[in-house]
C-alpha cells in the first residue's frame, strides 16, 4: 500500500497507541514518507511516532522535518532518544539545525553529544556563517596517493560504512593536502597491483572552506560533480560537501530571492509557520518605504498642477505613463537579478548590458510609443473627446510612452549592478520598488513633453 493511502489508518493506529502494529506498519516506510506523516500530527503524536520507529528512521526523519518541528518535538522526546538522534545526524544537516538556534538550548543540546561529535560541531560552527565551511560534513573517504588500487578497496570496505558517499575518493599526500579526487568506477575497473597515482589525471575542483554558499551553487552547476571536496586556503582536506546539500540550499536562496522581489523580507520559516507578528514585521517596512516613495509621485503631481488644471485630459493617460514605465523596469531588473545569480554576469559587464539595454529600451519604447499615438488617433475618429489639437496630444503621448520605457529599462537593469557594487543583495532592487522609482521619474519625462509640445495650445 502506499503511504498516502495508509495514512488515515496510521493515524487510527497512533490515536489508539496500538505500538506494536504501528512499528510493523512504519518499518518499510521512507523517511520522507514519515516526515509528511508528522507535519499532520501533533508534537505528542509525534513523539509516539518516534518512540516506535528504528533509530535510523529516527536521524534521518529528524533531518527532514522543519526547523519548527524539530525543536518541538526535541522537547518532546525523551532524554536518551534526543541524544541518539543528535548523535546519529550527519555533521552538515546537525550544523545546520544547531546554528539556528539561541546561545543557551545550543549549549544544552551541545552536551548530550559525544566528545568526538562535540568536537565535530564545535569545529563546523566555529566558521563564518554561510560559508561552506557550516555546510561541509567531514565523513568521506581519503586515501594516501602512494596506495595501490587493492588497498583502496580494503580501506573502503573497512572504514566506508560512514562515508557521506563513496561516489569519489579523495587522494591526499602524506600531510593530508589534497593532490586529486577519483571516482570509484575507475578504481574498480583498474588492476589491484596498480598505484592510484598511475590513473589520476590532476583534474579536480575543490571549494574553500570560507567560501560563500552562492559560491558552491556556482561551482556545482559548472562541475556535474556529486560531492566537492573542501580545503583552508594552503590546500588542506577538511571536509567535502554533497549535492543534496547543495539543491536544498539553492531551493532556499531562489526561495529568498523570490520573496526580495516581491518587496518581502525573506522569510526565515515556512509561510504557514510565520506569526502573525512576525509577517508584520517582514512586510511592513517595505511597504511603507514604498508608500513613502509613492508620496512623491503625489509631490510630482502637484508641482504640474498648472497643466493638469489647463488641460484635465492629460490626467487621463498618467496611469498609462508611469504604468509603463514600471513594468518595462520590473522586467530589466528581473532579468538581470537572475543572470547575476546563475553568473551569467558580473558587475563588470556593466557597459555592454547599458548599450544592450538602451537599444532593447528604444524597440520597446517605439513600440508602446506608436501603440499610445495610435490610440489617440483612432479614438478621434470616434469621439472628439481629445478636441481640436487632438495630433498633439497622441504625439505628447507617444513621445512620453517612448521616454518612460527608455528611462524604466535603463533604471531596471543598472540598480541591480548598482547594489552588488554596494555589497547589498540585488534582489533588493525589486520590481514595485524599481516601479516606484520610475512613476516619479515618469511623470517628470510625461509633464516635460506636454510642456514642449502643447505649448501655446493646451497649455
Amino acid at each position: 500500500m502506499q503511504p498516502e493511502i495508509e495514512k488515515p489508518m496510521i493515524i487510527g493506529l497512533i490515536e489508539s497507541g496500538d505500538k506494536d502494529l504501528l512499528e510493523e506498519k512504519l518499518e518499510s516506510w521512507l523517511p520522507q514518507e514519515l516526515a509528511d506523516l508528522c507535519n499532520d500530527l501533533s508534537v505528542q503524536d509525534q513523539a509516539f511516532v518516534f518512540s516506535v520507529i528504528d533509530r535510523e528512521q529516527a536521524y534521518q526523519t529528524f533531518e527532514e522535518l522543519e526547523f519548527s518541528i524539530q525543536v518541538d518535538l526535541l522537547n518532546e522526546l525523551r532524554y536518551r532518544q534526543v541524544q541518539l538522534i543528535l548523535n546519529d545526524m550527519s555533521p552538515d544537516n546537525r550544523t545546520a539545525f544547531l546554528e539556528q538556534l539561541d546561545t543557551d538550548y545550543l549549549n544544552k543540546l551541545l552536551k548530550l553529544l559525544t566528545q568526538k561529535e562535540r568536537r565535530v560541531a564545535l569545529s563546523l560552527l566555529g566558521y563564518p556563517e554561510d560559508s561552506i565551511g557550516r555546510l561541509m560534513t567531514p565523513d568521506y573517504v581519503a586515501v594516501n596517493q602512494e596506495w595501490t588500487v587493492k588497498q583502496i578497496i580494503d580501506f573502503i570496505r573497512s572504514h566506508g560504512e560512514n562515508s557521506e558517499t563513496l561516489d569519489v575518493i579523495y587522494i591526499v599526500d602524506e600531510k593530508g593536502y589534497l593532490v586529486d579526487d577519483i571516482r570509484i568506477g575507475d578504481v574498480l575497473l583498474s588492476e589491484d597491483h596498480i598505484p592510484v597515482k598511475e590513473i589520476l589525471d590532476g583534474k579536480y575542483v575543490s571549494l574553500l572552506v570560507t567560501d560563500d554558499e552562492e559560491v558552491a551553487i556556482k561551482v556545482f552547476g559548472k562541475s556535474n560533480r556529486v560531492a566537492l571536496p573542501v580545503t583552508n586556503a594552503g590546500g588542506l582536506l577538511l571536509g567535502i560537501v554533497t549535492v543534496d546539500d547543495i539543491l536544498q540550499l539553492a531551493k532556499e536562496e531562489n526561495t529568498e530571492d523570490i520573496q526580495k522581489i516581491g518587496a518581502v523580507e525573506a522569510l526565515d520559516e515556512p509561510y504557514m509557520d510565520v506569526s502573525l507578528t512576525q509577517m508584520l514585521r517582514k512586510r511592513a517596512p517595505w511597504l511603507i518605504i514604498l508608500f513613502i516613495g509613492e508620496m512623491f509621485t503625489a509631490s510630482a503631481m502637484s508641482f504640474f498642477e498648472n497643466e493638469i488644471d489647463k488641460a484635465v485630459v492629460l490626467a487621463l493617460f498618467i496611469p498609462l505613463i508611469v504604468s509603463s514605465g514600471g513594468n518595462s523596469g520590473s522586467q530589466a531588473s528581473t532579468l538581470i537579478i537572475r543572470a547575476l545569480a546563475l553568473g551569467e554576469i558580473t558587475i563588470l559587464d556593466w557597459w555592454r548590458i547599458i548599450r544592450r539595454e538602451i537599444v532593447t529600451g528604444l524597440y520597446l519604447g517605439l513600440i508602446l510609443g506608436f501603440i499610445g499615438f495610435s490610440r489617440v488617433t483612432t479614438w478621434h475618429f470616434f469621439t472628439d473627446i481629445y478636441g481640436p489639437h487632438w495630433l498633439l496630444i497622441a504625439l505628447t503621448i507617444g513621445f512620453s510612452v517612448f521616454g518612460v520605457v527608455l528611462w524604466g529599462t535603463i533604471m531596471g537593469s543598472m540598480m541591480p549592478l548598482f547594489l552588488k557594487r554596494l555589497g547589498l543583495d540585488p534582489a533588493t532592487s525589486s520590481a514595485p520598488f524599481i516601479a516606484t522609482m520610475v512613476d516619479v521619474t515618469g511623470l517628470v519625462i510625461y509633464f516635460t513633453f506636454a510642456s514642449a509640445i502643447l505649448k501655446g495650445t493646451l497649455l
